[in-house]
């Protein structure tokens, strides 16, 4: 019988930096346990000593830590970046539970439900090599299946070098049953005697992350599509022991574009360096948590609470989720518009920190980007003619559609005189943008001017382009000083 309140785990090797699949993992473990009041464990699999990547744990760590996904038990940092960990159902780094791996392989072995293998490296190779010549699955034959326990001991008291090998049925059918798939069988013929404990005493992660999970009273194993076809090997060890197997559930691969399964080559980087290049953390966890789920089907933004409050095991799909780095990029851009501005302001100031020793206009300058920012980095672009000391005209026409450049730059002169009559508090007021347009507006309805002929030349003459900001947002970007040097440098271009 399972607990009221759900316990599920995020168990990730420590061979490198977290993934986005990984974070995804992490995520909807995360919701489950908070939704319904339970426990989130990080449990760290270091048992393949082999593959082990010294920082890889701290990192981990910090990418969860950043992104908002923090485990109330197992593995975790101190405030010095040193590793801890927390909870009654530790030791929670997998390589720490040896002992306890090795004594319930022997208890398999005993149960008749594992076996002791001692077939060297060389006859495997050349068994494989074998299958693969005669176009056969690269199986385990069995060689050792047979041994009785009593020859195998004498083997064992003797040095001799081993395994241990579940002992799966083989023939006959199991279903495998999970939360968003229902029944997936799986024929047992197809399914290989796996090595559960390696010669060097270290388990595989059959056995490790199955006992651990049942040692650490684990409710849903939130996983992977990856390990539904190890599932029956999962399942077997369970009932020969005589547990009570957790809810499954498998999660949907992740696919690139081309619906190829989702690599370093696609998009497939770690959640730091996402973070590195200004992605922000809360649209990096909407994105994520929207592949191969959503809440409610008639919108795609979401905070961090409302994923909780939503989360739902029944709506996840089990087709593959397309990767789309647009829409992250289309995520980033909105959270970047609608975090409040002084967050904003810290995150792009650093790349314009050069151009220019007027903090308050370098705030106007990224501000008047922010609208098209994706990353805070491409301020440096949107931004860039705003702190040149002089435009180029010669690629841009000031006239607008049947103007001759002779009027175009009459119609400056004009403005640039009205514009030099207005009071400095114009240009800096909260509502600067908004009174700015009423007063040249206004002028040009008194003048009998059309919009066109005077906007488009006051406009290209303060950006040096065909498409840029309002004239009134430039004009309020730049302040009066700037503007008017602006405009006479736009009268007197060739």
């Amino acid at each position: 019988m399972f607990q009221a309140h759900p316990r599920v785990r995020f168990a990730p090797s420590p061979t490198g930096l977290l993934h986005i699949g990984g974070l995804r993992t992490a995520l909807y473990n995360e919701l489950l346990a908070r939704q319904q009041n339970g426990d989130f464990i990080l449990r760290i699999e270091d048992t393949d000593q082999a593959r082990f990547v010294p920082g890889s744990i701290e990192s981990i760590c910090r990418s969860l830590q950043a992104v908002g996904i923090i485990p109330n038990e197992g593995v975790w940092l101190n405030t010095k970046g040193q590793i801890l960990e927390r909870g009654e159902h530790g030791p929670y780094l997998q390589s720490q539970r040896k002992d306890r791996h090795q004594n319930y392989a022997r208890q398999l072995v005993e149960l008749d439900k594992a076996f002791y293998c001692f077939c060297s490296t060389k006859r495997l190779e050349q068994l494989r090599e074998a299958q693969q010549v005669a176009n056969q699955p690269t199986m385990y034959d069995g060689h050792c299946r047979s041994i009785p326990l009593p020859e195998a001991k004498k083997r064992l008291a003797q040095g001799v070098e081993h395994v241990i090998r579940l002992k799966l049925p083989k023939s006959g059918r199991i279903k495998v049953w999970d939360a968003i798939r229902a029944g997936v069988e799986f024929a047992w013929t197809d399914i290989d005697d796996q090595i559960i404990l390696k010669s060097d005493g270290f388990p595989t992660y059959h056995l490790a992350a199955t006992c651990d999970d049942h040692d650490m009273e684990i409710t849903h194993v939130i996983r992977g599509e990856e390990w539904l076809p190890s599932t029956p090997k999962h399942i077997f060890i369970y009932s020969a022991l005589g547990w009570t197997p957790p809810i499954f559930v498998h999660l949907p691969l992740l696919l690139s574009a081309d619906r190829a399964k989702l690599s370093k080559r696609h998009a497939d980087v770690a959640v730091a360096d996402y973070l590195n290049t200004g992605y922000l953390p809360e649209a990096l966890l909407n994105f994520v948590a929207l592949l191969g789920w959503n809440p409610t089907a008639d919108r795609e933004l979401y905070t961090h609470d409302e994923l909780i409050r939503l989360f739902n095991l029944s709506k996840i799909n089990t087709s593959g989720a397309i990767f789309n780095p647009d829409k992250l990029s289309w995520m980033n851009a909105h959270y970047l518009r609608t975090i409040p501005a002084e967050r904003y302001l810290s995150l792009t100031s650093p790349f314009i920190a050069e151009q220019t020793d007027d903090h308050a206009f370098a705030d106007r300058c990224l501000l008047l980007a922010r609208e098209r920012v994706k990353l805070p980095r491409e301020v440096i672009e949107l931004t860039s003619y705003l702190f040149k000391t002089s435009l180029d005209y010669s690629k841009i026409s000031l006239a607008w559609k049947g103007q001759t450049a002779s009027q175009a730059r009459e119609r400056i002169a004009a403005l640039c005189e009205f514009i030099a009559g207005l009071p400095e508090p114009e240009f800096t007021r909260p509502d600067a943008i908004v009174t700015l347009e009423q007063h040249i507006k206004g002028l040009i309805a008194k003048q009998g001017w059309s919009n066109g002929e005077s906007l488009w030349p006051l406009r290209v003459a303060l950006s040096g382009c065909d498409k840029s900001p309002t004239p009134f947002e430039l004009l309020h970007v730049y302040g009066k000083e700037r503007s008017l040097q602006r405009l006479t440098d736009a009268m007197h271009s060739n």
